[in-house]
Order: structure tokens, then C-alpha cells, then sequence
């Protein structure tokens, strides 16, 4: 079932990992999607071989608010009026809090929160005019319970969830839902340089046994951007295998 068909998907960080699964599951379900990378050429082959057609891809920082508006009104010139927002663009720069640097801290909560800012902000006049749309913030259980060595990261994660519940209450009598997905462990680039002892021990804290493939994630952002998530908006679902229960 193509439950998106004639949509178009924004998609930021949606060149690899869980954001290119997210990327693909949305192509699948019919969308016509805008991947968003840092690399020009990395968003357009991630792009190029997505299932269906009329997706593009885009080099674009998200940190950057003149560029996310110009990446945007091409975007819409492009491929039609975006309907969908997924924010996955997200950067890690770990440290123990005492020799974190000032520019660790600002770079983190530059993309990963910021940088969702940016995109709402750039999306939501063109949805709030049609009275309709779906945005979708990816977090993470960081951002719930904490982590020894992600100050920024926690805190970047931790101000999505109070920026989608904000944006919900905000856009929801313009018919505009606002919810986000926070994933526990998945198995992606940034998890690659854990080792098998580090690994081991995440396993034995999920109570499903496993790490998470970002296909996990992906299922439940094509439910959530999409019509049978109708009356949802606000929510914030947890993607961790039971680690967090």
C-alpha cells in the first residue's frame, strides 16, 4: 500500500544509516523524498537508488537557517509542496562534561537541535497555509535518561522532545501533527566503533536481546508521518528493544 503517494518527504541526515532507511520506507509507501545530506553527492546517489521516482538529493547544513530556507523553496520548486518533515540530521562530539569544549557543545546542539528549528520553521508557513502536514523529530533515549559523556548530545536530544511537543500544541488546530521517535541502540556508523564487550553490555540491557536495525526506526516513522497516525501528535515513541522499560 502506498499510503504517501503524492507526498513529498523532507528528509535531513537521510543519506545513510537511519535516515536512509527512513529515506527508502517512505519512497516505499509512495512519497516522492528530499534527501538531505552534507555531501552533494552522497544525497544524490542515496537518492538515485531509492525504490520509485521524482526523488532528488540536496547538500545542505542544517545549522545554518539562510541555507535550510534556500534548500527548502528549491526543494518546493523542484518536487511540489513538502507535506512530510523528518529531522534525523544529528552529529556526536563525546566528552566527559569537565573537558568538553565550548565548540563540542555548540556544533551538537547546533544540528541536532537547531537544526530542527531551522527546517520547522522553513516548512511550517507553506503546511500551516494548506492545513496539513506531518513532522517527525528523531531523538533518542539519551535524551530521556541521560548519558555519562554525551552532556551535548543528551541535552540536543532531550530539547527535541520539548521542541515537538511545543510545535504540536502550537500546529495542531492548522491540522499539522508533530511527534518523534526515540531510538535506543541501533546499529549504524555511529555505533561501529563500540567494541564486543562495550556491545555485549547494551545487549544485556535491552530485554529483546538485540541492537536495533535502523529498519526498526523506519517502520515506525512511515507510521507516524502517515494517515494511520491521523489522531497522534505530540508523542514521543520509544525504539529501544525494552532498554529503557
Amino acid at each position: 500500500m502506498q499510503e504517501l503517494a503524492g507526498q513529498v518527504a523532507m528528509v535531513t541526515g537521510g543519506s545513510r544509516g537511519i535516515g536512509l532507511a527512513i529515506s527508502r520506507a517512505l519512497a516505499d509507501a509512495g512519497a516522492r523524498v528530499a534527501v538531505i545530506g552534507q555531501d552533494a553527492t552522497r544525497a544524490a546517489t542515496a537518492a538515485a537508488a531509492l525504490p520509485g521516482s521524482g526523488h532528488a538529493g540536496y547538500a545542505c547544513n542544517v545549522a545554518d537557517p539562510a541555507g535550510v530556507q534556500a534548500t527548502t523553496a528549491q526543494i518546493e520548486k523542484d518536487l511540489g509542496e513538502i507535506a512530510i518533515l523528518v529531522n534525523n540530521a544529528g552529529i556526536t562530539r563525546d566528552n566527559l562534561l569537565v573537558r568538553l569544549r565550548d565548540q563540542d557543545w555548540d556544533d551538537v546542539l547546533g544540528v541536532n537541535l537547531k537544526g530542527a528549528f531551522n527546517t520547522i520553521r522553513a516548512v511550517a508557513k507553506g503546511m500551516m497555509r494548506r492545513r496539513a502536514g506531518s513532522i517527525l523529530n528523531v531523538t533518542s533515549v539519551v535524551g530521556i535518561t541521560g548519558n555519562p559523556g554525551q552532556a551535548n548530545y543528551s541535552a540536543a536530544k532531550a530539547g527535541l522532545i520539548g521542541l515537538t511537543k511545543s510545535v504540536a500544541r502550537e500546529l495542531a488546530p492548522r491540522g499539522i501533527r508533530c511527534n518523534a521517535i526515540a531510538p535506543g541502540y541501533i546499529e549504524t556508523d555511529m555505533t561501529a566503533g563500540l567494541n564486543e564487550e562495550q556491545t555485549r553490555g547494551i545487549r544485556e540491557k535491552v530485554a529483546l536481546g538485540r541492537l536495533g536495525q535502523p529498519e526498526d526506526v523506519a517502520a515506525v516513522a512511515r507510521f507516524l508521518v502517515g494517515p494511520g497516525a491521523g489522531y497522534i501528535t505530540g508523542q514521543v515513541l520509544v525504539v529501544d528493544g525494552g532498554m529503557v522499560l
